[in-house]
């Protein structure tokens, strides 16, 4: 496979894309420009709402694909390419296991805002960097008018330690994924980034062959095997380095962008060919 053959780009936010501060770089948005030039199509993917998603890349936010909630929200520009929601049954069945649970911080995500109950101003810091529109509510349990994509559990010091065995039993009926070192996201079954990246190679007429994706976490092994040119980051969890074809270097170091430059590169001269 020849990288000048890939026609789409698709990466995940945190710990790919962004760097530890969660800053989008510079040299992105001039790497973007030439992608851009040679029709390649780029798709952000990931846990966050669709709204923080776009406020990072909001310069050009309405020319590209964004993948929001770990797969159950996608939209091109103000196009709606699909959604897939969490059932109020199910938003009900989760939100007395995360109050029975100590340490735990429940996030009800939906379309129009997201939710919490937990008036913590040292959570709410936090949040606001993933959910840049969020409502303090009495109960969650009185569901808001609104559709809902996933519930997201937040712990301070690790999620696969004090979230994950508290939900693994809700494996069986729903998507669970550890989807950083503080969150859980869990979705409806059919709710992934690999499923809305099948749906976007359907829809522009793009082969696994011609997809190209970055990232770092448990929740990216979906869509990661729907690239054959897929990139773990060096600072990956190790299931992701094992899925992965190839692996970059971290998301403090460009990454991303080194194998754009190379992509960039090799597009370029297929044309001087």
């Amino acid at each position: 496979m020849k990288l000048s053959q890939v026609k789409m780009v698709v990466t995940d936010m945190d710990g790919t894309l962004l760097n530890s501060k969660n800053e989008v770089s510079t040299q992105f948005f001039e790497l973007y420009e030439g992608l851009k030039s040679h029709k390649v199509h780029f798709v952000a993917a990931s846990g966050r709402q669709h709204n923080s998603i776009e406020d990072k890349l909001s310069s050009i936010s309405e020319e590209i694909t964004i993948v929001a909630e770990n797969g159950s929200y996608i939209k091109q520009g103000d196009t709606e390419l699909g959604t897939t929601l969490l059932s109020a049954d199910d938003v009900k069945l989760l939100i007395p296991v995360i109050r029975e649970a100590a340490g735990l911080y429940g996030v009800l995500c939906g379309k129009k805002s997201a939710y919490i109950e937990e008036r913590d101003p040292k959570f709410q810091n936090i949040l606001q960097e993933y959910y840049t529109k969020f409502d303090v509510v009495n109960d969650l349990m009185e569901l808001p008018d609104d559709d809902f994509f996933k519930v997201a559990i937040y712990h301070f010091e690790s999620s696969e330690t004090y979230i994950y065995p508290v939900v693994k039993h809700l494996e069986d009926i729903l998507q669970i994924k550890i989807s950083g070192n503080n969150w859980v996201d869990i979705a409806n079954p059919k709710a992934n980034k690999g499923e809305a990246v099948q749906l976007l190679q359907e829809k522009f007429g793009i082969s696994k062959e011609e997809t190209m994706v970055f990232g770092d976490y448990n929740n990216d092994l979906e869509m990661i095997d729907q690239a054959f040119f897929s990139y773990a980051m060096a600072n990956a969890h190790e299931n992701v380095k094992q899925a992965a074809r190839f692996q970059t270097r971290s998301n403090n170091e460009s990454g991303v962008e080194i194998i754009l430059q190379e992509l960039i590169k090799a597009k370029n001269d297929q044309k001087t060919d």
